[in-house]
């Protein structure tokens, strides 16, 4: 599996288990909506890791668990 659909994927997954919505997961996070459309879609960009660290500790978990897949 692609690296970036994996993470993508797992951010997914997790996001809807703690029942955000795409538009609030991505307010919570700081990131722009669109963008974040982007990473959970079809043809994910490249993250940073500063992005990932935002998006583990929205969803309260380490960083790593979202390259887990």
């Amino acid at each position: 599996m692609n690296i970036r659909l994996g993470v993508g994927k797992k951010i997914r997954e997790l996001r809807n288990k703690r029942g955000f919505t795409q538009e609030e997961f991505s307010e919570l996070a700081g990131i722009d909506y669109k963008y974040f459309q982007r990473i959970e879609g079809k043809n994910p960009p490249a993250l940073k890791i500063d992005t990932i660290e935002k998006f583990a500790k929205v969803l309260k978990v380490a960083p790593s668990k979202l390259l887990q897949f």
